[in-house]
């Protein structure tokens, strides 16, 4: 999820009653929540799509996440006695206690993972015993309703605190409300799931759409489109009604990409971190290599791997059965 959601959480988390437990709790909680995402570093050291292949692995399995608080409450205790040291440190700050910054640093990080296994981007949550990825499916990456829900319980406590009014509340109501919404959107996911489901040999991921949050976007991991599109245009959920989202008649059989992956640090990542890969005629004739989880035509950059010297072969129609 984006950290503005991973933030809030942490906020809200605060907001229950649990930033009375130790000075500094709140920082504790908030930047925990975000902590996992230090692997965005990546980006400094990483070209192209390579970061797909590392991002939401090793920072967020579980030795990291139990050395991540450690590491936060650590400076946060310093913090507050290189302010006490100076004379500054706020008078109005409660006492500082080391195990609760560990603990509420612990539980901000394990929210994190949580909430990022709930899309259809994934997480490999066992890094660095197990590469698998765990997929969710079932809210967008950013997700608008949430934002409008913690962020208004968020600012409702606090301002229901600063006038001296019952604060903890507004929150504990607010997570209490997340948790069934989420628990809403995954029986959507599953619902459309059983409903798409187009027997063997296909894989269907049911992915959230953009504030649309009880639609769904029917993903076939296929080779071809279904040829009863007629009677799939009418699936509850489905975003795209009167077409496959993806033109058929530009993609590409697939090929064994074995030798390629060898000489190649984007296609090799890519192919990692893809969930539902397709290869996709380009104008001048060679391959795109995308993934229809977030496909976008106007986008070919941010998903998209560019194969110059493979040329496409067009995937021929499948026999109607009698």
């Amino acid at each position: 999820m984006d950290n503005l959601t991973h933030s809030l959480v942490g906020a809200l988390l605060g907001q229950a009653g649990l930033k009375r437990k130790t000075g500094l709790a709140m920082p504790a909680l908030i930047i925990g929540a975000n902590l996992p995402d230090v692997d965005a570093a990546c980006f400094f050291w990483l070209d192209g799509v390579e970061h797909l292949g590392f991002r939401r692995g090793i920072t967020h399995g579980p030795p990291a996440l139990v050395l991540l608080p450690l590491v936060l409450a650590g400076l946060l205790y310093g913090y507050d006695r290189w302010q006490a040291g100076r004379g500054k440190r706020p008078e109005g700050r409660l006492p500082v206690r080391f195990g609760w910054l560990y603990a509420l640093a612990f539980l901000g990080c394990l929210t994190h993972p949580a909430l990022d296994w709930l899309n259809v981007y994934g997480i490999r949550l066992l890094e660095p015993f197990s590469s698998q990825w765990f997929y969710g499916d079932t809210l967008f990456i950013i997700d608008v309703w949430l934002w409008a829900l913690m962020g208004f319980a968020t600012w409702f406590s606090l301002r229901r605190e600063k006038r001296g009014d019952e604060w903890k509340r507004p929150a504990r109501v607010a997570i209490a409300v997340a948790l069934a919404y989420v628990g809403i959107q995954g029986f959507i996911t599953q619902m459309s799931k059983m409903v798409a489901w187009d027997g063997p040999g296909r894989t269907m991921i049911s992915n959230p759409v953009p504030l649309y949050s009880w639609q769904r976007q029917i993903v076939t991991t296929g080779q071809n489109w279904p040829e009863d599109w007629d009677e799939w245009k009418n699936v509850p959920f489905l975003v795209e009604e009167d077409r496959p989202l993806i033109d058929p008649s530009k993609r590409c059989i697939w090929r064994d990409f074995s030798d390629l992956r060898k000489q190649n640090s984007q296609l090799d990542a890519y192919l990692f971190w893809s969930r539902a890969p397709f290869l996709e005629r380009a104008p001048d004739g060679s391959v795109l290599l995308r993934d229809a989880r977030f496909y976008d035509p106007r986008a070919r950059d941010r998903f998209t791997v560019a194969l110059p010297d493979v040329k496409c072969e067009p995937i021929p129609p499948e026999p109607r059965q009698p």
